[in-house]
Formats: C-alpha cells, sequence, structure tokens
C-alpha cells in the first residue's frame, strides 16, 4: 500500500464503506483516527450514477442477494475509474470492469 501511497495514488472512501465500519462498535479513538485519515469533506458519495452501475451489477451477478454493499462499493470504484483496495477479493472476484488491489 505505501507504494501506491508514494506514487501518487489518493485513498478514497465511499460512504458505503464508511457505513459498513462505523456501524461499530467502534471506541473513541478509532473515529478519532478515521476522521484524521479520511476526513468527512474528502468521503465519496453514493449517488445517482453508482446507483445505475451497482443495480447493473446486481443483475449480472451471480448469487447477488446479501452482497448489495459489495456491489455498492464496486459501482463506486467503477464510476470512478479506480481500482478497489479490498482484503476479501473473492467478495469481488466476479465483478466485470473491477479492478482489485
Amino acid at each position: 500500500m505505501t507504494e501506491l501511497i508514494d506514487s501518487g495514488e489518493r485513498l478514497i472512501v465511499p460512504t458505503v464503506v464508511l457505513y459498513e465500519w462505523l456501524r461499530g462498535p467502534r471506541l473513541p479513538q478509532e473515529l478519532d483516527a478515521c476522521e484524521q485519515l479520511f476526513p468527512q469533506d474528502q468521503i465519496v458519495v453514493f449517488g445517482l450514477a453508482e446507483a445505475r452501475v451497482a443495480s447493473r451489477l446486481y443483475r449480472e451477478v451471480h448469487r447477488p442477494r446479501g452482497r448489495e454493499f459489495d456491489l455498492a462499493i464496486a459501482a463506486t470504484a467503477i464510476t470512478r475509474d479506480a481500482a478497489l483496495w479490498t482484503f476479501n477479493r473473492d467478495d469481488f472476484r466476479d465483478i466485470a470492469h473491477l479492478t482489485l488491489i
């Protein structure tokens, strides 16, 4: 990950990811660290374009039920032509046009 940051890549956090993380439980120190790493004004909103892509992905992937958040996260990356950094690669392997890190 440090190579990406050193090369000038920028990390963004979609609102869907923030929601998944915040639903907690979280300690006050964790909440402070999150705000320092990802200030609220840099959070990427899940909007109309992302919703359209996510709904298309829902129709395209095998067994989409229960994967709605993952599809929304993938759609956010796809609409920005961004790579998705994840520790759960298996959750995203079957999503076309998505680059994983």
